[in-house]
C-alpha cells in the first residue's frame, strides 16, 4: 500500500460535503456564494457589466451630439470615498450616474431573483448603501450629483442634465 494511512477518526474526501463558500460584504457580514443554478444563468452574470452599459453610451451619445464635453469613469477622491461616476462635467461639478435598475433597486422596474435570495437581499442593501454614501461623499464635496435609471437614460436624462449646467 503506497501514500499515508488516513488518520483514525477521518473520513474519505468523497464523503465528506465541501464547505459552501461565501462572500464578505464588508462590515463582517458574510453571506453564502450565489451558486448558478444553470450555466445561462452563469453566462447572464459574467455577461454584465459595471461600465460602459448601453444606457450609459446612448446618455453619452446624446449629451455629446448636443455639444457637451464631459469625462467617463472619472475617478473623483472625496475624503476617504473612491467614486467613479459614468459621467463627469468636472468644470462644473457635475456627477451623472447611470443606474441599471435591477442593481440599483429601481423601485419601476427591479424584480427579486428568486434564487439564491440569501445573497442577492444585502447584495442589494450593500449597492444602495454604497450609492448613499458616494452621494453623501460628492454633495459635501461641493459636487452636484444627478442619478439616471436605466430605463429613463435617453428619454428624460439629457434635458436635466442639459438644463442643470446651463443654469
Amino acid at each position: 500500500m503506497k501514500g499515508k494511512p488516513a488518520a483514525i477518526g477521518t473520513e474519505s474526501p468523497t464523503a465528506v460535503a465541501s464547505p459552501r463558500r461565501t462572500v464578505a460584504f464588508g462590515g463582517g457580514l458574510r453571506v453564502p456564494y450565489p451558486e448558478p443554478k444553470t450555466a445561462a444563468a452563469s453566462r447572464v452574470g459574467q455577461g454584465n457589466r459595471h461600465a460602459d452599459t448601453k444606457p450609459e453610451q446612448a446618455l453619452r451619445s446624446e449629451l455629446h451630439r448636443r455639444g457637451l464635453r464631459f469625462r467617463k469613469d472619472f475617478l473623483i477622491r472625496c475624503d476617504e470615498v473612491r467614486i467613479k461616476p459614468g459621467i463627469v462635467f468636472t468644470r462644473a461639478r457635475v456627477a451623472v450616474f447611470v443606474d441599471g435598475c435591477s442593481w440599483h433597486s429601481c423601485p419601476e422596474r427591479h424584480i427579486m431573483p428568486k434564487n439564491n435570495s440569501d445573497y442577492w437581499l444585502p447584495k442589494f442593501g450593500r449597492d444602495l448603501e454604497r450609492d448613499r454614501r458616494a452621494d453623501e461623499a460628492l454633495v459635501s464635496a461641493g459636487w452636484t450629483v444627478i442619478r439616471v435609471s436605466e430605463h429613463e437614460a435617453v428619454a428624460t436624462a439629457p434635458d436635466r442634465v442639459e438644463k442643470l449646467l446651463t443654469r
